[in-house]
């Protein structure tokens, strides 16, 4: 598994959940609270369309995402609608297309979704590693001066402790690859669900 590539594709997906999930759900957020707070003048119909058009953008990037990260074959053709801005009738019909497409609604749960997911990503991929790299370093810097090392409640002092340590930093780390894998692939699954198809594993990550 440390020696499998998909293995850092689905970390570079988890890293990117963070500051994705934030982008999106900002964005989102702002255009339908700008768009919903002047929609008792026609300004704000056009700022809340285009909220909803960037939404179906989010949504169709993001399965596109997990297909090239996290290497899942996501069933079913993406929805795609017409945009048509010719003339007023034109604008309608986009406008009714938009609002009826499944995929508008499911990408805005999925915005929601993305931000949540993307915090608990985060800090389940920082505490992971923090938590391991200090164990992997206790025989470098266990006997530095000014240093304390300790393991819930023992103080390690000793090279023996120290080794030992590190031992344990390494099964941390190996247990922690196989819960991030297990994470990255419930974004996949997730992804996949709320854009309306079924998600087949094309490469999960192996030992």
């Amino acid at each position: 598994m440390p020696f499998d590539g998909q293995t850092y594709r689905n970390l570079a997906y988890l890293l990117l959940a963070f500051p994705l999930g934030i982008a999106y759900f900002t964005l989102v957020t702002t255009g339908l609270s700008t768009g919903l707070g002047l929609l008792v003048t026609l300004a704000g119909v056009p700022i809340v369309l285009a909220t909803l058009l960037v939404t179906l953008g989010i949504g169709s990037f993001e399965r596109r995402l997990a297909e090239w990260l996290l290497d899942v074959d996501i069933d079913g053709a993406p929805s795609k609608v017409e945009l048509a801005f010719g003339s007023v009738d034109e604008a309608l019909g986009t406008a009714k297309r938009v609002l009826t497409a499944p995929t508008t609604w499911t990408g805005l749960l999925l915005v929601g979704l993305k931000f949540v997911y993307g915090i608990v990503a985060f800090t389940a991929l920082v505490t992971a590693f923090a938590v391991a790299v200090s164990l992997l370093s206790l025989p470098a810097f266990y006997d530095a001066a000014g240093v304390t090392y300790t393991i819930g409640p023992y103080v390690v002092d000793t090279l023996r402790e120290a080794v030992a340590g590190a031992g344990l930093g390494l099964f941390v780390l190996l247990a922690s690859l196989h819960v991030l894998n297990g994470v990255a692939r419930f974004g996949g699954f997730l992804t996949g669900a709320l854009l309306g198809g079924t998600v087949n594993s094309a490469g999960a990550a192996d030992d």
